[in-house]
């Protein structure tokens, strides 16, 4: 049980890791949360596949892959960055219920596996990378609220009005980081659900579009974190978070992208809003034209 507050906001909470148990056996918050946020992308996911022109049932296979992979990618990531530890506890190494899964693991791990299954397949990898980027934003900003009830993936102290306290956090006010990545991936997921409903020219535009939202955030914020992962050797003297630089690097290449591709159209997109009547409104007109001369 953890006592939390928010002081300057006048908040306090008392919270718990577990959700229930089942005899000796215990539900995490954090797997449950996990999980929700899986099943909300799966859906949105489901649902969308037909505007990007994606089958349903094979864009599932990669999406059913893709988790498999992502989980050990994960857990591959993080255990690769503190490999001495694991070299000295290798009984340790599959006992991802003590935590030590890395997100950028886990999207590289979801990426590989749901990208060589779509090319087993013979689907387009890029309307299934939109798709799933989208998915990964409604899982992403639900999922970080797992680490508030591990009280977790925090940052330095602050002064700030929103600075949290708990015993995790030596009784001194911290950066909620979790929360910051949390309202960051919801509010990205907004957008590019907009962009890609009303203004998407070309299959891969949401997908680099979400590497520079999300490289860009990340980036900022891995920079407050107290728990980063660091490479192993430093640079003029400075410690380098493994994060942070993976996010400066899919920031820059996403722009590029964008930059690239700015002249690209793809006209499935242009006569699948047409066709609905999405950001011109002509669908409605017509309804009501047909109203009107029955």
């Amino acid at each position: 049980m953890y006592n939390v507050s928010f002081p300057k906001m006048g908040l306090e909470f008392q919270i718990s890791p577990i959700a229930f148990s089942i005899g000796s056996f215990k539900i995490h918050w954090y797997g449950v949360i996990i999980a929700c946020g899986l099943v909300l992308a799966m859906i949105y996911a489901y649902f969308s596949a037909k505007r990007f022109n994606v089958d349903r049932n094979k864009l599932f296979d990669c999406v059913l892959v893709g988790i498999v992979t992502g989980i050990v990618g994960a857990r591959a990531y993080y255990i690769l960055f503190k490999l001495d530890y694991y070299i000295a506890h290798p009984d340790e190494i599959i006992m991802i219920n003590n935590g030590g899964l890395a997100i950028y693991g886990g999207i590289i791990g979801a990426f590989l596996g749901g990208c060589i299954t779509a090319k087993i397949l013979k689907v387009k990898i890029l309307p299934i990378l939109d798709i799933a980027v989208l998915g990964f934003l409604i899982g992403q900003g639900i999922g970080r609220w797992g680490n508030f009830f591990n009280q977790e993936a925090f940052g330095t102290p602050t002064d700030l009005p929103w600075g949290m306290v708990s015993e995790t956090t030596a009784s001194k006010a911290v950066h909620p980081c979790f929360l910051y990545e949390s309202l960051w991936c919801l509010l990205g997921f907004v957008l590019l659900h907009f962009l890609s409903k009303r203004y998407q020219k070309y299959a891969g535009q949401v997908f680099y579009a979400y590497m520079v939202w999300y490289g860009f955030e990340r980036m900022i914020v891995e920079g407050l974190r107290t728990d980063s992962l660091y490479l192993p050797f430093g640079l003029f003297g400075y410690d380098l978070r493994v994060s942070q630089i993976l996010s400066a690097l899919i920031f820059v290449a996403g722009i590029v992208l964008l930059i690239i591709n700015r002249k690209r159209k793809d006209s499935f997109y242009e006569n699948y809003r047409r066709k609905n009547g999405i950001g011109s409104g002509k669908g409605k007109r017509k309804k009501g034209n047909r109203k009107a001369k029955s």
